[in-house]
This record gives structure tokens, sequence and C-alpha cells, in this order.
């Protein structure tokens, strides 16, 4: 696992790059505004659409797929894949067809300070997004397909063409009409599924036309997915309270929230994607065969590492907040309102960052064990405190109040799943959890501390950007220090395996 896990930790490296050009590029050729507004939204709104199916299907359909396998053969698999694959385009069928017909309100529905030319470029953007789920649906569920293959490495690359046809659709966007900025979406979506669909025929998927909604194996599935559809919709919920909530309070502050949450969702897909990726089958399958001393194993071994890689990132993004975002985005048709507003919306990101990475492997072991409602019901009620937080902070705090509140319903989330997981499958090594914890975090602000001091002392001397870079790798380099005078039982772990393998090239 921690190999595989290790590799599309690279592969995400590079595509986070590319994915971050992408973003680099948004705000250079349209900085942050009205038209950037309309746009982030008409991506929005088919995500928070396609979450209510998509997302739940594709997360019920590893612990369904390897149950079915495990009792009926892979034949019957195929078949499965087939009916949801089909069901699947019929339903994407009826949401396409509602937002067209009733694109305006629901673009208000979703951004209710949107008015005039803003509005109505939003409404035009909706209608060909929208597109985009078909191609999107078809990706989640043959990724999971091979994911259920022990193929990861082809699921990691699919964001590689997407964001380069996103850039290029950009760049022609700025030099045409802004309607290609939606066109180059859909095509990126398309490009995925072209990319993925040869090497699932090659895992021996055929195509048929199978479609019974009746079939016991989708009951199921939906009685699994049902909860989850809820669960998935609130996390998206989130994001369009942030979003709708933004519109009012400044121009520009739904693009400011998500330059900075897609920073944020660097470390996430760097990291935590990566580990949850890998651990969800591996889970599932120990579930199906009852063996649960390897899930809390796996479990402790995931958690540990996300706090591990987690926590200094967090700590470096709040300490380099506006230097991070002057030199990624500073630049073209991004102003100083712009680096202010994302900075400060970055720096209270980062502080939920944990509680973002360690909900999404908790969930995982819930759903490994086709237990939708208790991640669903933590959900809700982190959403409504959201909705509450957001609210009041905003009103004190602007578009950084929109950042804390979503920050401090994620941590609370992850509180309760703690503590609901451990009343479900009883001890799986807190202490030792919480003990390492402490000490990465001690850790993690001597960094932070270093990597300042570093900062302010060269930036006199070279350049801001040189500077930051610099200061990241002398604050990276006191950590693995620190770190290993901790004595942390997973630190010593890797550091005698390395050990081992260089004694063994001897």
């Amino acid at each position: 696992m921690k190999k595989t896990a290790l590799i599309i930790m690279i592969i995400t490296i590079f595509s986070k790059v590319l994915g971050f050009a992408r973003e680099v590029s948004l705000s250079y050729f349209f900085g942050a505004n009205n038209v950037t507004d309309a746009y982030l939204i008409s991506l929005t709104i088919p995500g928070v659409l396609f979450a209510f199916i998509g997302t739940a299907i594709s997360t019920g359909f590893i612990p369904m797929f390897s149950d079915l396998k495990a009792k009926e053969g892979e034949e019957k698999t195929i078949k499965f894949t087939n009916n949801i694959v089909n069901i699947l385009i019929v339903l994407c069928t009826i949401l396409v067809v509602i937002t067209v017909l009733f694109t305006t309100p629901i673009v208000k529905l979703f951004a209710t300070g949107f008015s005039g030319e803003t509005l109505r470029l939003a409404v035009k953007f909706t209608r060909i997004s929208i597109l985009g789920i078909y191609f999107s649906g078809l990706v989640y569920i043959f990724s999971a397909y091979l994911q259920i293959k022990n193929n990861f490495i082809i699921p990691a690359l699919i964001g590689f063409p997407m964001n380069i046809i996103i850039i290029f659709s950009m760049f022609v966007a700025s030099k045409t009409h802004n309607i290609y900025l939606s066109i180059g979406s859909v095509v990126a979506f398309l490009a995925q599924l072209l990319f993925i669909l040869p090497f699932v025929f090659k895992k021996g998927y055929k195509f048929s036309f199978i479609f019974n909604v009746k079939d016991k194996y989708i009951k199921n599935l939906l009685a699994i997915a049902l909860p989850a559809i809820l669960g998935v919709s609130v996390n998206q919920l989130n994001v369009l309270v942030d979003r709708t909530i933004a519109s009012k309070v400044a121009e520009g502050g739904i693009s400011a929230l998500n330059y900075a949450n897609k920073l944020n969702g660097f470390v996430m897909g760097l990291f935590v994607t990566s580990i949850s990726t890998v651990i969800f089958p591996l889970i599932s399958k120990m579930v199906a065969e009852n063996n649960y001393e390897g899930l809390k194993k796996s479990l402790s071994e995931s958690i540990s590492a996300i706090n591990f890689l987690v926590i200094p990132s967090t700590v470096g993004a709040m300490v380099f907040s506006t230097p991070i975002v002057e030199m990624l985005f500073g630049r073209g048709a991004f102003d100083k309102r712009a680096v202010q507003m994302t900075s400060s919306a970055l720096f209270f990101y980062s502080i939920g960052m944990i509680g973002y990475g360690l909900r999404e492997v908790l969930s995982k072991a819930f759903y490994s064990m086709k237990d939708t409602k208790t991640p669903t019901i933590n959900a809700v009620i982190a959403l409504i405190m959201n909705i509450i937080l957001n609210i009041t902070l905003s009103k004190f705090m602007g578009i950084a109040g929109l950042a804390l509140a979503t920050s401090i319903s994620a941590i609370v989330c992850t509180g309760l799943l703690f503590v609901s997981l451990r009343k479900k499958i009883g001890s799986f090594g807190l202490k030792d959890i919480s003990i390492s914890f402490i000490k990465i975090t001690v850790a993690s602000i001597i960094m932070g501390a270093v990597a300042k001091i570093s900062y302010n002392v060269l930036v006199g001397v070279i350049s801001k950007n040189l500077s930051l870079i610099c200061s990241i790798i002398i604050g990276g380099m006191v950590y693995f220090v620190v770190i290993l005078f901790m004595k942390i039982k997973e630190v010593d772990e890797i550091v005698l395996k390395m050990k081992q393998r260089f004694l063994r090239k001897e």
C-alpha cells in the first residue's frame, strides 16, 4: 500500500502543479471579477447537482463490487457495472434537461448576489458546462472500477489531459470570446473519459445495454448510496453556501475563495487523496473478509501519515499565505485587492486543513463497512454549523470569515467521526495517534518560526519569490530534523526501512 501511495503521490505532484497552472492562467487572463465569478458558479452548479448521484454511486460501488465478486464471480460484476453505467446516463440526461430549462432560477439559487451582466454570463456558461456531467459521471465509475482492479495509476493521471485542455481554452477565451471557458471545461471532461476507457476495456470490461432498476444489487447499492447522497451533497452545499454569501460580500469574492481553496486542495490532493484512494479498496476487502484488526492497523497508519504531511503544510500555508498568493497569482489582471482577499481566505482555510484530511479517511472507513448514515449525520451537523458561522463571521471578517467558518465546521465534523468510529470498531490506537499528533504539531510550529525568520532575513537580500522558496526549503529541513528527535513510531519505521535498504545495496 505504501509503495502505491508514494507513486500516486509523485503523479499527483505533477498533476497538481498543472492544476495550479490552470488556476494561475485563470487569474492571469481574467483576474478576480464578474467573469471569473460567473465561470466558477457555472462549474459549481453541475458539481453540486451531480454530487447527488455520481459521488454517492462511486462511493457505494467499490464495497458493493467487492461483495458481489466474492459471492457471484467476475461475470456478474461486469453486468452490474453496465447497469450502473446505463442508469447513470439516464439520470444525467434528466439533470441536463432540468438545468437547461430552468437555468436562470438555478443560477439565482446558487448565487443570490448575481444580477445584470454577471447573471447573464453565468446562465450562458451553465447551459454549456452542464453537459460535462455525462463524461465526469462515467469517469467516476470507471476510476472506481480500475481501483478495484488494483490500477491506481491511470485514475491518478486523468487530471493531465483535463488541465491541459482547460488552460488552452482560457488562453483562447482571453484572445477571442469568454464562451470558450465553458466549452473548454466540457471538452476537458470528455478528454478524461477518452483517456481512461482503453485501460478499462483492457481490464476486462465490455459494454452492453443493461437497464434494470429492480436488480437486487442496485437496490442494495441504493440502500448504501441514499445516505451518502445526502452526505456528499452536504459537502457540496457547504461550497454553495460559501459562494452564495461571497457573491453578496464582494465582487470577486467567489474567485478569491476558489483560488484559496485550490491552494488547500493541492495539499489535499497530494497527500490525502493519494492515501485515501489506495486505502479504500484495501479496507473494503478487509471488511468483506472480517479482518478488522487489519482495518484498524491500516486506519491508524493512514491517520498518522496524514498528520505527518498535512500539519506542517497547514503551518506553512498560514505563515506564508500572502507571499504564496503573490508568487502564484500576483500578476496580470490579479491586482492587490485580489491578493489581499485570497491570502486572507487561504490563511483561514488552512486552519481546517487537517480536519478535511482526516475526515476523508474516516469517512472511507465507514463506507467500507457500508455505513453511510454516520458520516451523513455528522456532515449535516457540520453544514448547519457552517451556515450559522458563515452568516455571523462574514459580517465581521468578510471573505475571511467564510473560510474560517468552513474550517471550524470541518474540524468539528472530524471530531464527531472519531468518536463514532471508536464506538463502532473499538480502539484503533487513538492514544498513540494523539501523542504523535502533538509531537508533529510542536515540530511544525518550530518549522514555521524558523522559516518565517529566514524569510524576513532573506527578503532584504534577494527577491521575495526566491526568499519564499529558500525559506520553505529551510523550514522543511528543520521539520525533518526535529521530527527525527521526537521519536515518532511511524517516522522511526520509515527511517529503519531506509537504512535496511541502504545496507542491502552495500
